[in-house]
């Protein structure tokens, strides 16, 4: 009997346990959770709410469970060693352990690791935590460059020139913010293509690699507005995506391995979990933006959703050591995903609305995120409140079912209707191809 522990409670997590559930060996799933998502309540055999960032909280309630196997959905938990605690405690673990967590709690760890192993699609960069130096290499860059806080925030501590910053004299002064605080941060050349996320399986020597997904961080439609957690995302049927040739799929897999082959070097054991790779297709090749050490959200819902393999093997593989012996199949399918939120998000997102999903036809492409149970209704929570996602043989036929269900879900919400439309893939392929041509 599999007892696994799933920790978190957002959509990635109801696709982690939906993708659990369609497992046919016998289990039982628990699930610790920061707010009551129904979608995940209703496939656990128990969903408790408590802290989950807390590793001893963790640790006794996976032990009260008689959990076997614990899945760490969200970042913070990581970066708090609830990882190392569960091992500790004799419980096997799919999420990396603190030290190794710092690929995605740490912009300038990471960037130190590709640089002392040489490991390809690094930008040009320095690390600072006083002002001494940066107006200097800020002209050095010229109008290329981004400035990182070297810590989680939730993937808005990132500031880009063009984009956030439109000056050196902003850059200075969100850098003098940081240093006001006490935060260390990364400024860096900025890269120029087309972003996309490639996530690996890793058990510390192994990694299978799954298909190539486009995010959208950009709240409103043409990707303007505010940065958030990711509004909405697609995969093709051939698991790479228009705008990339095989050339970008293999550079990313091959930095993806190297960095798993550099973690185990430098710390003597091996990551465990999900490695996730945010690259960059440029013009000369494909770069690194940031690591990021867990399924990304909403890009989990994309790839479990084509999972065709028992994902309980694959979960037990990575914490024993032994993916190599599994075979890791995806549908051939597209995919796209979406995601509704509530007006006014991300700065100041309206709260405890009703929103009422009863017009969706497919229950099984309806993830839960940030909602809660209030008098017995679906309430908005603050944050992405409820993803869609289509599945189909072409990214329009996909595009064109999640659009209709997630249009179908009522309350203050909006969603980003150009998500996996023709026009914005046509325009990705057509910037790629320029930048290419240019070489």
């Amino acid at each position: 009997m599999n007892k696994i522990l799933v920790i978190g409670s957002g959509a990635r997590e109801h696709a982690i346990v939906r993708a659990l559930d369609r497992s046919p060996q016998e289990k039982e799933i628990f699930c610790l959770a920061s707010n009551m998502n129904p979608g995940i309540a209703e496939l656990c055999d128990e969903l408790a709410v408590g802290n989950f960032n807390d590793p001893a909280f963790v640790v006794s309630y996976a032990k009260e469970t008689g959990a076997t196997l614990a899945i760490i959905g969200p970042e913070n938990p990581l970066a708090n060693g609830v990882a190392d605690a569960l091992w500790e405690a004799g419980i096997k673990v799919v999420g990396p352990k603190k030290d190794l967590a710092q690929l995605e709690t740490s912009k300038a760890f990471t960037r130190d690791l590709l640089k002392s192993y040489n490991i390809p699609g690094g930008p040009k960069y320095q690390t600072f935590n006083v002002m001494n130096g940066v107006a200097d290499f800020l002209n050095e860059l010229g109008e290329n460059y981004v400035v990182k806080y070297d810590g989680l925030m939730g993937g808005k501590g990132v500031k880009v020139a063009g984009d956030h910053l439109h000056s050196h004299e902003e850059a200075i002064a969100y850098c003098q913010e940081l240093v006001d605080s006490d935060g260390e941060f990364v400024i860096e050349e900025k890269f120029v293509g087309e972003e996309f996320s490639l996530m690996s399986f890793c058990d510390g020597d192994n990694l299978k690699h799954m298909p190539a997904v486009q995010d959208h961080k950009r709240a409103y439609e043409g990707d303007t507005g505010p940065n958030t957690g990711g509004m909405g995302t697609y995969s093709d049927a051939n698991h790479s995506l228009p705008f990339l040739n095989d050339n970008d799929i293999a550079e990313a897999h091959a930095i993806n391995i190297a960095t798993a082959k550099a973690l185990k070097d430098k710390f003597g054991e091996g990551y465990k979990g999900v490695l996730y790779g945010g690259f960059m297709a440029t013009a000369n090749g494909v770069k690194l933006i940031e690591y990021n050490a867990r399924f990304g959200d909403p890009e989990a819902m994309n790839v479990l959703s084509l999972l065709e393999s028992d994902f309980i093997d694959i979960c037990n593989a990575i914490a024993d050591g032994t993916l190599d012996q599994i075979d890791v199949q995806f549908a051939n399918k597209a995919t796209v995903c979406k995601y509704t939120v509530p007006e006014g998000y991300p700065d100041s997102p309206v709260k405890g609305e009703h929103i009422d999903v009863s017009g969706t036809s497919n229950p099984d492409g309806l993830f839960y995120a940030s909602v809660d149970i209030q008098n017995g209704q679906l309430v908005e929570a603050g944050s992405r409140t409820v993803a869609v996602i289509g599945l189909a043989d072409s990214i329009s036929e996909a595009e064109a079912i999640a659009e209709k269900e997630v249009s179908s879900i009522t309350g203050p919400l909006f969603h980003r209707k150009d998500i996996g439309t023709d026009a914005v893939i046509q325009k990705r392929v057509d910037h790629m191809g320029a930048l290419r041509s240019k070489c």
